[in-house]
C-alpha cells in the first residue's frame, strides 16, 4: 500500500491552475477523483480524473468522500482550507495518515496585501456562515477587520449592520474574486454603499462613527443587557467575574440566568469560552437569547428549566455561578455531581440564602465576601449616599 495519503486537501484560488505550486499540480495530475464545489471545479481545466460536485449542505458530502477510500482523491477548497475553511472538518473525519494538505493564499492574506495592512494586527472573521452580530464586540473606532461574506448580497447587510450600530461612517473595501481575472476592489463608506457585488466576496473595514464601543473589561454598563430588573448589577458583576476567574477553553453554568449578563460577560472575556445559562422562566430565557444575539455571543446555550433537574445531560462545567434559586437541595446536588476542582460562586441577597452560604462555608471552606455599595443620589436640595442591599458572595473550589 502506498505511503502517500489517499486524500489531498488542495487550496485553490480564483486564478485556478495558474496559481498552483508544482506539488498541487502534481496532486491533480495523479488524482483519480477530484471533488469540490461546482465553482471550484469550473476553475480547473478538464483532465483525466473523475469529477464529483460536493453537495449542499456541506455535511452531505462527507459520506461521498469516505466512500472513495482506496482511490487517490483531491478535495478542492478555497485558499487556505484551515482558515475558516473546510480543512478542519475533513481532518476530523479522517485518520492522520489518510490526508495531506496543500494550502494556497487565504483571502485574508490577499486582502491585507492589497491594502498594505499588517495581517497580525487585523481582526479576521468568517461571516459567510455566521451572524453579522459577531462583529459587535469588536466595533470600536479605528479597528480594522477582514471578513468573509456568504455572497454579494450580504455586502448590503454588512453595511446596514454598521449603520444600525452607529458606525455608518466606517470605510469599506469590497473585494470580489481576489487573485483572479475578475478581481475588483470597491472602496466606499458604509452609509454610502451602492451597486451590486458578485461572489466570492471578502470585505475589509476600518471602523469609524459615533456608535458605542463595547468595553473590554468585565462589569459593563447595565444598559448593555435588556432585563426586567432581575440582573446582577455592574459592580457586583465585575466582582463575580473576578471570582469565577475564566480561563482558556472553559465552560460556565450560569444557574438562574436572569438577563444572562454573567454568562455573556464570561463569553466576552475570550472567544474560546463556552457558557450555558439555565433559566426557569421562559420570558427571561427568551430575553437571554436576545441579549446574546445582539452582542454577537450566539455560542451561548440557553436552557429553559429549573436546577437541578435542568442540569442533567449538560456538558460538564469548569465553573458554576448561582445567581438565583439557591437552596440546600441544589447545593447538595452540585457537591455530589460535579467533578473536583470545579469553581462555584454564589451570591446571596436574602438572609435565608446568606445563612445557607454561611453553613456551606463552615462545611466546605471557601471565601466569603460581603459587598456593600452606595451611589450618590439627591437628598432634598443636596446629595447623599443611597445604599444598595448588601450581597454576600461565596466562592469555593469543589
Amino acid at each position: 500500500m502506498s505511503d502517500v495519503p489517499w486524500v489531498t486537501i488542495l487550496g485553490l484560488g480564483e486564478d485556478g491552475a495558474e496559481g498552483l505550486c508544482s506539488a498541487s499540480l502534481a496532486a491533480l495530475t495523479e488524482a483519480e477523483v477530484v471533488i469540490g464545489p461546482p465553482r471550484h471545479l469550473a476553475l480547473l481545466p478538464e483532465a483525466g480524473a473523475e469529477r464529483v460536485a460536493w453537495p449542499v449542505p456541506f455535511a452531505e458530502g462527507l459520506p461521498k468522500l469516505l466512500a472513495l477510500r482506496g482511490r487517490r482523491v483531491v478535495v478542492l477548497a478555497s485558499g487556505d482550507p484551515f482558515w475558516f475553511g473546510a480543512g478542519s472538518v475533513l481532518a476530523r473525519h479522517l485518520a492522520p495518515q489518510e490526508w495531506r494538505a496543500l494550502p494556497g493564499p487565504s483571502c485574508f492574506a490577499l486582502a491585507a496585501s492589497r491594502l498594505g495592512w499588517a495581517l497580525e494586527e487585523v481582526l479576521c472573521l468568517g461571516l459567510h456562515a455566521a451572524p453579522l452580530a459577531r462583529l459587535r464586540p469588536h466595533l470600536a473606532p479605528a479597528r480594522r477587520a477582514l471578513v468573509t461574506l456568504r455572497d454579494g448580497a450580504a455586502v448590503a447587510g454588512l453595511a446596514g449592520y454598521l449603520c444600525e450600530t452607529g458606525f455608518g461612517a466606517s470605510r469599506l473595501w469590497i473585494m470580489e474574486a481576489l487573485g483572479g481575472p475578475r478581481e475588483r476592489v470597491t472602496a466606499v463608506r458604509a452609509d454610502r454603499l451602492q451597486g451590486a457585488f458578485s461572489h466570492p466576496v471578502c470585505a475589509a473595514l476600518e471602523v469609524q462613527g459615533g456608535g458605542a464601543a463595547l468595553p473590554l473589561a468585565s462589569g459593563r454598563a447595565d444598559d448593555w443587557f435588556q432585563s426586567d430588573g432581575q440582573m446582577t448589577k455592574r459592580p457586583v458583576r465585575a466582582l463575580t467575574l473576578s471570582a469565577l476567574a475564566p480561563r482558556h477553553g472553559e465552560h460556565l453554568w450560569d444557574i438562574g440566568g436572569g438577563s444572562g449578563s454573567i454568562a455573556l460577560e464570561w463569553l466576552l472575556s475570550h472567544p474560546s469560552l463556552r457558557a450555558t445559562s439555565i433559566e426557569p422562566r421562559p420570558e427571561r430565557a427568551g430575553r437571554i437569547e436576545a441579549n446574546a444575539a445582539r452582542l454577537g455571543m450566539d455560542r451561548l446555550a440557553v436552557v429553559t428549566g429549573s436546577a437541578p433537574g435542568a442540569l442533567a445531560g449538560l456538558a460538564p462545567p469548569d465553573a458554576v455561578f448561582v445567581g438565583g434559586g439557591l437552596d440546600a437541595a441544589l447545593l447538595g446536588w452540585l457537591f455530589a455531581q460535579l467533578a473536583p476542582g470545579v469553581r462555584l460562586v454564589a451570591n446571596a441577597v436574602t438572609l435565608e440564602t446568606e445563612a445557607l452560604l454561611l453553613g456551606a462555608r463552615a462545611q466546605h471552606g471557601g471565601e466569603l465576601l460581603r459587598i456593600e455599595l452606595a451611589h450618590a443620589a439627591p437628598l432634598g436640595p443636596r446629595t447623599g449616599w443611597a445604599a444598595a442591599r448588601p450581597i454576600v458572595q461565596w466562592s469555593v473550589s469543589l
